[in-house]
């Protein structure tokens, strides 16, 4: 399968990965997996971007990560998008520096939709997305992340381009 769009992700600290982690370790070991893309850390995915925009989205994400520092966001609830495929972590937009961040990409989102601050926990079908909602409804407790770096992939396949600190 040849790649088809580049994404931009705002990597959350390593605490949030531990905890997000644990979260998902729970789903496995319960029996669920996903179709997730494996490997890649619990991320708010920011834009995506043509393939021929690979030059200009490195030098856009280091030109982001420059005019920002570390970013707090309050994982504050749960979510599902429609169609019930997705399961996710959701921040709150207080404080604003999240909304910030996105605002000030430059380069033209191909996405064609509204976007959704969310950090996925688990991609199924929609009856197992179901059932996994019951179980981590008990162990999930809002907290608060820190973006500290941001990160540029090309999907699908997988194929990570860059990574850096913001400052």
């Amino acid at each position: 399968m040849a790649e088809k769009f580049l994404t931009l992700m705002a990597d959350l600290d390593e605490d949030s990965q531990e905890l997000m982690s644990g979260w998902y370790r729970e789903l496995k070991d319960a029996g669920f997996i996903g179709v997730q893309t494996p490997g890649l850390p619990f991320h708010i995915s920011l834009a995506t971007f043509a393939l021929e925009d690979e030059a200009k989205a490195v030098e856009e994400m280091k030109r982001l990560a420059d005019e920002f520092t570390s970013i707090p966001v309050h994982i504050s609830h749960m979510g599902m998008f429609a169609g019930g495929k997705i399961l996710f972590g959701a921040p709150d937009m207080n404080p604003p520096e999240l909304l910030k961040l996105h605002d000030a990409i430059s380069i033209k989102d191909i996405s064609e939709y509204i976007w959704t601050p969310h950090a996925t926990i688990i991609i199924d079908e929609p009856e197992v997305i179901n059932d996994a909602l019951k179980i981590l409804v008990n162990s999930f407790k809002p907290f608060t992340a820190r973006i500290t770096r941001l990160h540029l992939c090309a999907f699908w396949p997988t194929r990570e381009i860059a990574s850096v600190k913001l400052k």
